[in-house]
């Protein structure tokens, strides 16, 4: 199979030898087993049984059932011949009740999961939370407490010192944008909270859970690779009017800046700090911790935002525009692979990143199963093909890009959305677990195995 037709040329040349070639998942996603060996509910089996706050009413009792199909799902890697799989610990699994005694039956199914893929030549990437807060957790205040980034400090140290003779590679955290702003300002994740000051102080301790984290993984595995994975969007302005300018550099802080100018030992940006009006639960030495030096970054990008000004509207102040005859995925979401390139360019040039991965970039689309048996993409092909392409473009500008994850592996439990949106290179039928590779899973596993020959 060729490229497809209106795809931009893929300059395979462009990525290094040794590039990392993965796909990814997380685990209230796909695990399913939510109530097996130990596990207890989290934030996500909570907000989804909330009427109304998911698509469908559905959740991840089941999901992929991956807790009881993993290897089949191992099998599944090794035909698209990745070389590496980010995976999420869920961390009720792991410690039930957010800390004190952990739960072994939990931390064994990571084992297995680790040693399979390594018999598999399958380089594991371990994220530690995935937005699985445990309700124990929740219970005690969640992220508007600083109790919580200390728990996750305490877990990163249980998961790190049992995994850590065999993984090298960590993030601490995924998406806090996600976490913070959505699922406390917005509502529409868990905890399904819409408060300012929570979501703000919940900002500040997921980053410093982040810099908590990097400090007990080190801690227990000598030699970690330890990173930290965060969502990014370009942002424009509707129009040259100065008060929609202003409304991009707000949104622009809102999204970008708040969650990377900490980290790079900027501090937390102060005009966005005056817009929020929010007093941050500040300690000494906390921008020390949350800035801690990282071995790489990784970049989720799906889509860029135009902006206008939007002075009664919620903070930022700032009104997405949906932008006319441009194309979209079935998740609504504007396709722009050049907001993958810039985006990359940025944490290159702006925050001398020194390693970086795509730790997730997908698109969703309405698959089934044809009548011959299998499943045609070609929106998801022809994406990731021009998404791959702007990461050339990207290396070529200079950019260190070390890894691509496409996401996701399989269709899954999409958060808020249920299971109408599949993300997946495999298909997967939730009523009979079948898994059926996709035409965009099988371009996948060409390019991989074109730029494999090519560095031979």
């Amino acid at each position: 199979m060729s490229e497809s037709a209106d795809a931009p040329a893929l300059d395979l040349a462009a990525f290094p030898a040794g590039f990392t070639w993965g796909t990814a998942t997380s685990a209230y996603q796909i695990e399913g087993a939510v109530a097996e060996d130990g596990r207890a509910p989290s934030i996500w089996d909570t907000f989804s049984r909330v009427p109304g706050a998911v698509d469908g009413g559905d959740h991840g009792d089941t999901a992929c059932d991956h807790y009881h199909r993993w290897p089949e799902d191992v099998a599944l890697m090794r035909t698209l011949g990745t070389d590496a799989y980010r995976l999420s610990v869920a961390w009720p699994r792991v410690l039930p009740f957010g800390d004190g005694r952990v739960n072994g039956p939990g931390l064994d199914f990571y084992d297995r999961l680790v040693d399979g893929l390594l018999e598999a030549g399958i380089t594991p990437s371990v994220t530690l939370y995935h937005w699985d807060l445990p309700q124990a957790l929740q219970d005690r205040g969640g992220w508007n407490e600083r109790g919580t980034a200390e728990a996750l400090a305490g877990y990163a140290s249980a998961v790190a010192g049992r995994l850590g003779d065999r993984v090298t590679q960590w993030a601490t955290l995924n998406e806090p944008l996600c976490s913070a702003w959505i699922g406390h300002l917005e509502g529409r994740m868990a905890p399904g909270l819409t408060d300012l000051p929570t979501a703000v102080r919940a900002s500040y301790h997921l980053l410093l859970a982040h810099g908590l984290a990097v400090q007990a993984v080190r801690a227990a595995v000598p030699g970690a690779q330890v990173g930290l994975v965060t969502n990014h969007s370009t942002v424009e302005p509707a129009s040259t009017r100065p008060e929609d300018l202003a409304a991009a550099a707000r949104m622009d802080g809102h999204t970008n800046r708040w969650w990377l100018d900490p980290v790079y030992g900027r501090g937390f940006p102060a005009d966005m700090r005056e817009l929020y009006g929010v007093e941050l639960p500040e300690r000494p030495g906390d921008l020390e911790t949350i800035a801690a030096p990282l071995d790489w970054h990784g970049l989720n990008y799906y889509f860029p935002v135009t902006v206008e000004d939007d002075p009664g509207g919620p903070v930022p102040h700032a009104r997405e525009v949906r932008l006319a005859d441009v194309p979209r995925t079935y998740m609504d979401w504007q396709v722009d692979a050049g907001g993958l390139e810039a985006l990359l360019m940025r944490l290159t040039d702006d925050y001398g990143v020194s390693r970086l991965y795509v730790t997730e970039n997908g698109s969703a689309y309405p698959d089934a199963v044809g009548p011959d048996g299998a499943v045609h993409d070609p929106e998801r092909t022809a994406y990731l093909e021009g998404h791959l392409a702007a990461c050339a473009r990207a290396v070529r500008k200079g950019a260190p890009l070390a890894g691509y994850y496409a996401w996701s592996l399989l269709d899954n439990f999409e958060w808020a959305y249920g299971y109408d949106k599949r993300f997946g290179l495999v298909h997967v039928d939730y009523e009979t677990q079948k898994r059926t590779v996709k035409t965009s899973g099988r371009r996948y596993a060409e390019i991989i195995r074109a730029h494999r020959e090519a560095q031979a």
